[in-house]
């Protein structure tokens, strides 16, 4: 069976997908392709593909979202469909008319090297969430997308509501020993589930549009047209109402975890309250650098573990006493 070589970190994943396992996944294709069926339809809903796009479809297995976005396409447009899988990616060439505008490609879409700028829309149905170095993957795919290019992908939330597959696998475990635990992020169908991660990246962002525009304005000599907790953009008066016109602010009230409601950007305003405690008790220049050191690489997924990362930090760079402040602002918020 022919297998691509690819990224060192995804050997495992592309010896599984072209060894028995994946055959067995081939076999199974026309019963997947209708438990499925739902969640591809989501998908290519959001994806919204136009006549005469082209489409990068990302783990495309058999082929069946690649086969019904080349019909949104046609005849014009064009679909590439990459994954590890030979016995998967064969059968999607079985699958696929002879008049469909796609193609298939068997490599590792971590390395690939797609042409530049060349892709309108990229979509991955459970595919996405087996890289093993995200960031390295979707750095390579960015680069295969154009300036305007959207990203539409489907992956599994958290194991507590995939009631379908923990019930099984709990009573599987009452006569097996269980599997090896997996880390949060490891790949596999759980990679992408915290919405904690993303309400993380979504203060943070938050927190340094703050910063860096005071910082900058002052600089400048520009005068504030807006309190500065207020995280605002050039048209958000087209879509706020209230004064001053806020898309979120980082001086929020709200706690952890009382106050998570499972929307990154209302819960993003949990961590960046904390950030911003940080800095009006430090100062921009020593908060900034301490939020920084304890994000460099951070490997995990929730508040509470980059809040611990985030005092040690500053327990390193500037002693117990700001270490001491750090812990306050973030046990201020429920986090520590």
């Amino acid at each position: 069976m022919d297998a691509p070589s690819g990224h060192d970190k995804n050997s495992d994943q592309i010896a599984y997908w072209n060894g028995p396992n994946g055959q067995r996944w081939t076999d199974r294709q026309s019963e997947q392709d209708v438990l499925l069926a739902p969640v591809s339809q989501a998908m290519i809903d959001r994806a919204a593909a136009q006549p005469g796009e082209r489409i990068l479809d990302v783990g495309c297995g058999c082929g069946s979202t690649s086969i019904a976005l080349a019909g949104q396409v046609a005849p014009s447009g064009f679909v590439l469909g990459i994954d590890i899988s030979s016995p998967m990616l064969s059968r999607a060439r079985e699958l696929a008319p002879k008049e469909a505008p796609v193609d298939f490609v068997l490599a590792d879409a971590t390395v690939y090297p797609f042409d530049p700028a060349s892709f309108d829309v990229l979509v991955s149905r459970f595919g996405v969430m087996f890289f093993a170095e995200p960031v390295v993957s979707f750095a390579n795919l960015r680069r295969a997308l154009r300036p305007s290019g959207r990203v539409v992908f489907a992956c599994w939330r958290e194991p507590r509501e995939n009631p379908w597959m923990m019930a099984p696998l709990q009573a599987i475990y009452q006569h097996v020993p269980k599997l090896p635990p997996q880390g949060p992020e490891d790949p596999g169908p759980f990679a992408f589930a915290s919405e904690e991660a993303g309400a993380i990246s979504e203060g943070f962002g938050d927190y340094w549009a703050v910063t860096v525009s005071d910082v900058v304005s002052k600089a400048l000599g520009v005068p504030e047209r807006e309190p500065l907790p207020c995280v605002a953009d050039w048209d958000s008066t087209s879509y706020t109402t209230s004064v001053p016109h806020c898309l979120r602010r980082v001086d929020t009230n709200l706690h952890y975890p009382a106050d998570l409601n499972g929307e990154v950007h209302h819960d993003g305003q949990i961590w960046s309250r904390a950030l911003w405690d940080i800095r009006q008790a430090l100062g921009n220049v020593k908060a900034d650098t301490v939020i920084l050191q304890g994000s460099f690489d951070f490997p995990g997924t929730t508040m509470p573990d980059l809040a611990n990362r985030t005092f040690a930090a500053a327990q390193q760079l500037y002693g117990t006493a700001a270490a001491n402040v750090v812990h306050r602002a973030f046990a201020d918020r429920g986090i520590l």
